[in-house]
């Protein structure tokens, strides 16, 4: 049987290890999809350095959309990134009849409503399993896998940049803009880290997973973004004290009147699974009713995890390229007239426990005036912990840890606390999740 022919738009890191590991794994792959699958196209923006980094027998060409709409191709692969060049070319192949495997989790987290919707219009599949946590196949068990539950939320570490940063300042004692220096030294970081060290790029993904999970529509735009450029090696010191590490975690979580959707540094139980993730691997968490608790770990990044991903997604489409468009697993795993409209809570509307560090003056009087308020906001304290400053004798550092409570009303009593003139510096707040 002939081939599937694949034209592969790109020729970075993630491309030159899906060229070698169709080319290593040939046999397997052919065993497992029922025929070859063959790279014969592709574009690139500099064809000697594709040529030589790809070291493949192919077409080569710098137009980029023939590529994308050759009539000899079945499958466009498109890796080069970016929700402008990539999303004009992805929905051009689809118009064309092409399948599309994409490990552009920006793409799909901002245009992935019209790109499915285009699509199914014209019976094309669009596969994304490397656009979240590289080699972890958690697409895939989040819209197959676990088809039979409901998935109640998911919390992952699923940007091995910051995870990185973290586990070298809890190490070491060091503050962020230190790591981050090493950590770009050593290529875990970018030259320009915005989108890792600000959430970003775990907001992408977090995205693209909460609507496989609750059947929503892409949204990342209102997702709640925070990075980890604030964070203190005193607050990580004071959490491994409590038996807490800190992780930028990306969490979603249905509610009775809406889904939660956030990025932010979160105190998690050190005996937990996931605070123990280390390094530049990733890990998620997904609770569902009938299976319980499941986590999935790898390494989240990289030229061949994330080609595995890639190849992967190949395979399932040559399976199922034939197959009667109604009868393929829908792109968001349900139905598209299934869909729920179910909105994404507002930030002030999530409930989650509070891990406070307040610098205050060291006299008679000051806990109390910063319990009551908490009191009056109806925030249950679970633990208060007083310790020396590092400023000076007259001052004093309160770590305050509460339980469950809405965010909104943390909001109003951190600014009531940050007005009482014994409260000596800005209060730092970290969100604490159990998930137990």
């Amino acid at each position: 049987m002939k081939p599937m022919q694949v034209g592969l738009i790109g020729a970075g890191v993630v491309a030159t290890g899906v060229a070698k590991v169709l080319e290593r794994n040939q046999n397997e792959i052919m065993r497992r999809a029922g025929r070859g699958i063959q790279v014969t196209h592709v574009g690139a923006r500099n064809l000697d350095k594709a040529r030589s980094t790809l070291g493949i027998a192919a077409d080569y060409s710098s137009q980029l959309e023939a590529v994308a709409t050759h009539p000899d191709v079945d499958i466009v692969v498109e890796l080069i990134g970016g929700t402008t060049l990539a999303k004009d070319l992805v929905l051009k192949a689809i118009a064309a009849g092409k399948h599309v495997v994409t490990a552009n989790k920006a793409l799909l987290a901002v245009h992935g409503t019209e790109i499915f919707a285009a699509a199914r219009d014209k019976g094309v599949m669009v596969a994304f399993e490397a656009a979240v946590a590289g080699g972890i196949p958690i697409i895939k068990a989040l819209r197959e896998g676990l088809t039979a539950n409901r998935i109640e939320w998911i919390a992952g570490i699923i940007n091995g940049t910051t995870n990185f940063i973290l586990s070298e300042m809890r190490a070491k004692g060091l503050d962020f803009g230190v790591v981050l220096k090493e950590a770009q030294r050593l290529g875990y970081a970018e030259t320009d880290p915005t989108f890792d060290i600000e959430g970003v790029d775990a907001a992408h993904k977090l995205t693209i997973m909460s609507a496989i999970a609750f059947g929503t529509p892409v949204q990342f735009d209102r997702a709640h973004i925070e990075g980890i450029t604030k964070l203190q090696a005193t607050d990580i010191k004071y959490a491994e004290q409590l038996g807490y590490r800190i992780k930028l975690l990306g969490i979603t979580r249905r509610r009775d009147h809406g889904i939660e959707l956030r990025v932010h540094p979160t105190l998690i139980p050190a005996k937990r699974l996931i605070a123990n993730v280390e390094g530049a691997m990733n890990a998620v968490v997904v609770q569902a009713d009938a299976v319980g608790t499941t986590l999935y770990y790898g390494k989240g990044a990289g030229s061949e995890p994330t080609a595995s991903a890639v190849v992967a997604d190949l395979v399932d489409i040559t399976r199922l390229h034939t197959a009667d468009p109604d009868h393929r697993v829908p792109h968001l795993a349900f139905q598209p007239d299934a869909m729920s409209d179910a909105p994404i809570l507002a930030m002030d509307q999530v409930i989650t426990s509070f891990y406070l560090r307040l610098t205050v003056a060291d006299e008679a009087g000051v806990l109390s005036r910063i319990t009551g308020i908490l009191a009056e906001h109806d925030i249950s304290i679970d633990a208060v912990l007083q310790r020396e400053s590092a400023e000076g004798e007259r001052q004093t550092d309160l770590i305050i840890l509460t339980h469950d409570t809405l965010e909104g009303s943390m909001n109003k009593a951190l600014a009531q606390m940050q007005a009482l003139p014994t409260v000596l510096a800005p209060i730092v707040r970290i969100r604490k999740e159990e998930l137990a």
